[in-house]
């Protein structure tokens, strides 16, 4: 594991060991990944694949849409719609993330046990992911399953740290 680079980026985390509620685990992933279905985000493919949306703003119309979403959120919260997450036993703070690996602060992981997580993804918009990891040590994990948006976006997340410490290094900021 001497391959395994890690940069500095503080997350926060919740997790569980993934057998002790596999079948609940696995319905949150798949309704975490679905979150991006909702109607205004099927009306806007429909719209693109017509040509409806001729030569819109693209990110204009992309804004609007996420303050769409999150009226939507404030009205669940307001009326107590919101979906429900399942609680997971144990948080921690993340200090080093990789690609497909990630670091905590404090030993809290029982080397090969497989666990479900969840932590909001410090990208925009904000939102939650869901995946799965395996503990290579007491601190250190490898993702093992996470859906390809959050792959990405988790990419991005670390390329934009990278680039953060690098400025910071050169005196940047």
């Amino acid at each position: 594991m001497s391959d395994v680079r890690l940069i500095e980026a503080p997350l926060d985390i919740g997790f569980e060991i993934e057998n002790v509620n596999s079948v609940e685990f696995e319905r949150e992933y798949i309704q975490l990944s679905e979150a991006d279905n909702d109607a205004i985000a099927q009306w806007l493919r429909n719209a693109k694949g017509k040509g409806e949306m001729g030569d819109s703003d693209g990110i204009v119309v992309q804004l609007l849409v996420e303050l769409y979403r999150k009226i939507d959120r404030l009205e669940q919260a307001l009326l107590h719609t919101a979906p429900k997450r399942i609680p997971l036993s144990n948080n921690a703070k993340i200090g080093r993330i990789g690609y497909e690996y990630f670091e905590l602060l404090e030993p809290q992981l029982v080397s090969g046990t497989y666990y479900y997580g969840r932590l909001e993804m410090p990208v925009h918009p904000m939102r939650e992911a869901g995946f799965y990891f395996e503990a290579q040590s007491p601190t250190l994990a490898k993702i093992v399953r996470m859906h390809q948006k959050d792959i990405n976006e988790w990419g991005i997340y670390m390329m934009a740290r990278e680039r953060a410490i690098i400025r910071h290094l050169k005196g940047y900021e």
